[in-house]
C-alpha cells in the first residue's frame, strides 16, 4: 500500500481489507480517488491559515494584508498586474513589497532616522544603499561667543585617502552651500542644510570561485588576469551584513569596486578565505597569505615585485609575479565583478530541469569523469551496448534511459576540448552546469584545413541543450535535421574574445553558425553574439529563431546581429521579447517583437507578417507594422502639434530629427566584459526607461523593474523623512 494514498483504507477495519482484496482491491481505488481530494481540501485549509501571516501567505494575498496596516500602493509605480501569470506575479513583488508590508509597524516607530532610509532601500527596492546627511558636510565659520560642534575643514593634499573619496558618497570634505533642491528634475543640488542623499547601488557583486587565472603571455608568463577571458575587469567587494540597525553603511557593507588604496589599507579585510578575493597557487591550490600581496598600478606592467611577493591591481584586475618566478603548476583565483542581473553563465542560482528519464555523467576534476569528452565517448558505448542488447524488454529499457543524457560539470574549471556533436534520431543531449558554477569552455584553433568550433550536428527529433556555461574562442557550428537547440543561461562571447580594453578580439564572427539545418534556435537568459544562417537551396519554410530576456551583440550598429551572409535576409522567422541587440537584424519575418530595443537597422522581406509593440526601433529601418513604439510616438507627437497650430510647419522636420535623437537609447557600456554593460544611462530618455507595456524599461534588463523600484522608494522616502528635510535618490552606479 502506498502511505499517502491509502490513509481512509487504513482506517477500515482488516475483515472489509480482506473481502476487498479477494475481489481485486475495487474498494481501494475508491478511496484512493476519495483521498486525493481530502488531501486538496486539508491543503486548502492549511493553506488559508497561513494566509494570515505576511512571512508565509500567497502573493495575492499580499495586498489585503498591506490594506489592514494601512499601506498605501504607489500609484506612480503603475497598476497591479494579472496575477494569473509568471510576468505579473514578478511585476506586483515589485509593486507591493512583502519584505516593506511586514516591516511597515517598525518603520513607523523609527520613523525619522538616518539608517530607516538604508533599510527603506532594501526592503523596497533591494538596492544596497548609504545615507548621508549633507548639512553635516557644509563648511562655516565660527563665531567664538556662540561655538558649535567641530565644522568639516578644507581638502588636505596629504591626506590620499580623503581625496581618494572626493565627490563620492563616503566623501569626508567641507562644501560649500548648495542652493539648488536635491529632488529638483532640473539640476540636482546635493550641499544644503535639508538634503539627506540616499546613494544607491544597482550593480550586484557575482562571484567567481576557485577559476584559472589567465596568462597574458603576450605580456609575460608572470603577468595574468583574474578574468578567464583576459580582459580588465576592476573587483568587487563582496558585502558584509551590517551588525546593527542603526549602523550607516561602510565601503566594506557595500558591493562597490575596491580602490588600491582601500585595498593597501585594509587588506586583511578585503583579501583572505571567505573575502573577496584570493590567490592560490601549486597544485594543490594553496591560499597566498596577505602578508605577500603587494597593492600596485599595473596599467603599463611596469612595477617588479620582490622574490616572494606577487602584485595585484584591484581596479584593473591584473596579477604580477616577480620574473622568473611565477608558478609552475597554475594559478587559481576566486573574486567578484560586477553586474547588472543574473544573465550569461554565472554562479548564480538558476532552476535545472532535465527529461523525467536520463542519465547523468558528472564531469569535474574530482569527478568521476574528468572531461566533456569522456562524457561522450562513455554516453556513445553505453547506447551501442543497449542497441545490440539480445533482450527486447532490457533492450527498450535501456534505450529509453540512455536516449536522454545529461552531462553535468561541477566546477568552475576551464575545459579546453575539441568537441563534436553527432545526435542520432529522438536523442538529446543537455551540457550543463552544476546550479551555482560557471564553468568555461575554451575552443580553440585545432585544425589546420578548416573551420574550428563547437560542431553539433543531428537526426530528426535530435535535441542539444546548453545552460550555464561559457563559451569562448570559437562559435558553435550546427548542422543537420535537429529539432530544437537551446542555450539558457549561458554566454557566447561576442567576438570570440576580448583584449584587456574589453574589445572583441575577432568583431565579424559569430557565434552562432546555423549551417542547412532544421533545428529551432532558442535562447533564453545569455549573451551571445550574432548569428549566421547559411542556406545552398532556397527554404519553403523559415527557421524559427526565439530569443527572449537576452543580449545579441554583433560588437558594432553596421555589423549583423542575425543575417545570411551574402543574402539580403535570412531565411528566418523571429520571435524576440524583452531583449537588447546591438547590431542588424536581416530576417524574412518578425513574428513578434516586444519591450526590445533595436540598436542597429531592422529589415524583413515580409513586413505584411508579424508585429513589433513598445520597441525602440532605428530610424529607417524596414519592420512589420509597428504599436507603441519609439521614435514613431514622439514624431507623431510632433505632428499633432503642427496639425493644432502650435509648431509651424517649417520647423517640423528640425523638430522630428531633434526629437529622434532625444529619444535614442544611450547605454553606459556596449562592450561585453564592463561591469555596466548594455545599462541604461541615468540621462536616458523617460520614453525608453519607462517604454514597455508595463512602464517598466525596454530592452534585457526589463525584469529587473527599475523605474517601479524607484518610484515606491521615492513615494516611502518622503513618508518616512522628517518634516523640513528632503530626501533624494542618487545612483551610484
Amino acid at each position: 500500500m502506498n502511505p499517502s494514498l491509502d490513509r481512509l483504507y487504513k482506517l477500515l477495519p482488516a475483515v472489509y481489507r480482506h473481502r476487498d482484496a479477494e475481489v481485486g482491491f475495487p474498494l481501494q481505488a475508491l478511496l484512493q480517488v476519495i483521498n486525493e481530494q481530502v488531501e486538496v481540501v486539508e491543503s486548502d485549509i492549511a493553506q488559508l491559515y497561513e494566509n494570515w501571516f505576511i512571512e508565509t501567505c500567497q502573493d495575492w494575498a499580499v495586498p489585503y494584508l498591506a490594506d489592514l496596516l494601512g499601506y498605501q500602493p504607489v500609484h506612480q509605480a503603475g497598476a497591479s498586474a494579472d496575477v494569473t501569470t509568471l510576468q505579473g506575479q514578478q511585476r506586483n513583488k515589485i509593486l507591493i513589497p512583502r519584505r516593506d508590508v511586514a516591516n511597515t509597524i517598525r518603520y513607523r516607530r523609527r520613523k525619522g532616522t538616518l539608517a530607516l532610509l538604508e533599510l527603506l532601500a532594501q526592503d523596497v527596492a533591494n538596492w544596497p544603499a548609504r545615507a548621508v546627511e549633507f548639512y553635516q558636510l557644509l563648511g562655516w565659520n565660527q563665531n567664538i561667543h556662540f561655538p558649535l560642534q567641530p565644522t568639516r575643514q578644507t581638502i588636505d593634499l596629504r591626506q590620499s585617502e580623503m581625496l581618494d573619496r572626493l565627490n563620492s558618497p563616503f566623501n569626508q570634505s567641507a562644501h560649500t552651500l548648495d542652493i539648488r533642491r536635491i529632488n529638483s528634475h532640473r539640476g540636482v543640488g546635493q550641499y544644503s542644510i535639508p538634503a539627506v542623499g540616499l546613494f544607491v547601488w544597482r550593480l550586484q557583486a557575482y562571484s567567481v570561485t576557485q577559476t584559472p587565472a589567465y596568462c597574458l603571455e603576450e605580456t609575460g608568463s608572470h603577468c595574468y588576469s583574474f578574468s578567464v577571458l583576459g580582459h580588465d575587469t576592476p573587483l568587487y567587494n563582496r558585502p558584509q551584513p551590517e551588525d546593527q540597525p542603526t549602523h550607516i553603511a561602510e565601503p566594506l557593507n557595500l558591493p562597490i569596486p575596491i580602490s588600491r588604496r582601500a585595498l593597501q589599507a585594509h587588506k586583511n579585510d578585503y583579501y583572505g578565505q571567505g573575502k573577496s578575493l584570493q590567490i592560490f597557487v601549486g597544485s594543490d591550490r594553496q591560499l597566498i597569505p596577505a602578508d605577500q600581496v603587494v597593492v600596485a598600478n599595473l596599467s603599463h606592467w611596469h612595477y617588479r615585485p620582490l622574490p616572494g611577493q606577487v602584485a595585484v591591481d584591484p581596479e584593473l584586475g591584473r596579477i604580477t609575479f616577480p620574473p622568473g618566478h611565477a608558478p609552475k603548476k597554475g594559478v587559481w583565483v576566486s573574486y567578484h565583478y560586477g553586474f547588472s542581473a543574473d544573465l550569461g553563465g554565472g554562479e548564480y542560482d538558476r532552476p535545472l530541469t532535465q527529461p523525467l528519464h536520463h542519465t547523468l555523467y558528472r564531469v569535474g576534476k574530482t569527478a568521476p569523469l574528468n572531461s566533456i569528452r569522456a562524457a561522450l565517448t562513455q554516453w556513445h558505448n553505453q547506447y551501442a551496448a543497449a542497441e545490440r542488447e539480445p533482450d527486447p524488454h532490457q533492450h527498450q529499457q535501456k534505450l529509453e534511459l540512455l536516449r536522454h543524457a545529461v552531462i553535468e560539470i561541477v566546477d568552475n574549471e576551464v575545459y579546453v576540448e575539441q568537441i563534436s556533436l553527432d545526435l542520432k534520431e529522438n536523442q538529446s543531449l543537455q551540457i550543463r552546469a552544476a546550479n551555482q558554477k560557471r564553468p568555461v569552455i575554451r575552443l580553440l584553433d585545432w585544425r589546420t584545413e578548416m573551420p574550428d568550433g563547437l560542431t553539433v550536428t543531428g537526426k530528426k527529433g535530435s535535441r542539444l541543450i546548453l545552460d550555464g556555461l561559457m563559451i569562448t574562442g570559437r562559435g558553435i557550428q550546427i548542422e543537420g535535421d535537429l529539432h530544437q537547440v537551446s542555450i539558457r543561461h549561458s554566454t557566447l562571447v561576442p567576438g570570440w574574445g576580448l583584449h584587456c580594453d574589453c574589445e572583441p578580439r575577432r568583431p565579424a564572427e559569430p557565434s552562432i553558425e546555423l549551417n542547412n539545418t532544421e533545428a529551432r534556435l532558442q535562447i533564453e537568459h545569455s549573451i551571445v553574439g550574432s548569428i549566421a544562417l547559411y542556406q545552398n537551396q532556397v527554404r519553403l519554410t523559415p527557421l524559427s529563431i526565439s530569443v527572449s530576456d537576452s543580449i545579441l551583440d554583433a560588437t558594432a550598429p553596421q555589423r549583423e546581429a542575425i543575417g545570411a551572409p551574402g543574402c539580403l535576409f535570412a531565411s528566418a522567422t523571429l520571435t524576440i521579447r524583452r531583449s537588447t541587440v546591438f547590431g542588424q537584424i536581416q530576417t524574412h519575418v518578425i513574428d513578434l517583437a516586444e519591450n526590445c530595443i533595436f540598436d542597429g537597422l531592422v529589415k524583413v522581406a515580409r513586413r505584411q507578417q508579424g508585429c513589433m509593440r513598445f520597441c525602440s526601433v532605428t530610424p529607417g529601418s524596414r519592420t512589420p507594422r509597428r504599436y507603441h513604439c519609439q521614435p514613431d510616438l514622439v514624431e507623431q507627437a510632433v505632428t499633432d502639434l503642427v496639425r493644432q497650430g502650435k509648431l509651424p510647419q517649417t520647423d517640423e522636420a528640425n523638430a522630428k530629427a531633434n526629437e529622434r535623437d532625444r529619444v535614442k537609447p544611450q547605454f553606459n557600456s556596449t562592450r561585453y566584459g564592463s561591469p555596466t554593460y548594455c545599462q541604461l544611462r541615468e540621462t536616458c530618455a523617460e520614453e525608453i526607461k519607462r517604454g514597455a507595456d508595463d512602464e517598466s524599461e525596454m530592452g534585457v534588463f526589463h525584469d529587473l523593474y527599475q523605474p517601479q523600484r524607484e518610484a515606491n522608494l521615492r513615494t516611502r522616502l518622503d513618508e518616512y523623512t522628517p518634516a523640513g528635510m528632503e530626501a533624494g535618490i542618487i545612483y551610484a552606479s
